[in-house]
């Protein structure tokens, strides 16, 4: 029988813990577990905690961890993610496979082509959805480091604070991911549905960008992301 495994956002160690609210509800009113259930808990730290549910009431879950695990290491290569801003479930599918695919920061770019505009109360919503999709994805992924998932920033002021090693612009005309060197850090920009313009293109190779592509077929906006990080993993990371 496959293991319960649960992110809690709070620090976690060995012995009883009454577990935050949210996951007491999931645990006990959505998936209505009972005391007695084995559980895997971790909390981004890398260290990962077994143990079982003491109590399970309408409102508070008290654990027992008794035994403390190492947990999935990251790739070796870091990732940074800039994705422009698309529609509902298209983001959501980014996002949870570029969690998936071990990108360490996913920033949504907001740029010239973007259909979406989020703005206060709308867009803390979203940052919450969005950063729910990466905890979801980790728990199912095995991974034990949660992606830093960022606000929303316009192209320009992403390009001029995004510092890592090897900067790609995917576009249909570059060469291709296997003719650059291995790089320690990578940061990878993908337009969104309507893909990025000629002028934003011109755009991030003036801060540093490179334009790369990903064979002979233009790709959604969130199949990119998923064969990007795909062979980036395979050329330089842990694939």
């Amino acid at each position: 029988m496959r293991l319960s495994r649960f992110f809690i956002d709070a620090p976690l160690s060995l012995g009883e813990h009454d577990l935050p609210e949210a996951q007491a509800h999931y645990i006990g009113r959505v998936l209505r577990m009972a005391s007695g259930a084995a559980v895997q808990l971790f909390d981004g730290s890398g260290q990962e905690y077994l143990g079982q549910l003491l109590e399970v009431g309408k409102k508070t879950v008290r654990v027992s961890l008794d035994q403390a695990v190492a947990g999935q290491p990251d790739s070796s290569l870091k990732v940074h993610l800039g994705q422009g801003l698309s529609r509902g479930e298209r983001m959501d599918w980014a996002i949870q496979k570029a969690t998936e695919l071990g990108a360490n920061v996913i920033t949504p770019i907001v740029s010239e082509r973007c259909e979406v505009r989020l703005k206060d109360e709308r867009a803390d919503k979203r940052l919450a959805h969005w950063r729910q999709v990466a905890i979801s994805a980790c728990e199912q992924c095995g991974r034990s480091s949660v992606p830093q998932i960022n606000p929303p920033v316009l192209l320009a002021d992403w390009l001029k604070a995004c510092d890592e090693q090897l900067k790609l612009v995917l576009h249909p005309v570059a060469e291709p991911l296997v003719s650059h060197q291995k790089p320690d850090s990578l940061a990878f920009l993908i337009g969104p549905e309507g893909g990025l313009s000629d002028a934003e293109v011109d755009q991030a190779k003036a801060a540093g960008f490179q334009a790369a592509r990903l064979g002979p077929r233009v790709l959604r906006t969130e199949t990119a992301p998923v064969v990007a990080l795909a062979v980036a993993q395979q050329l330089w990371g842990d694939f």
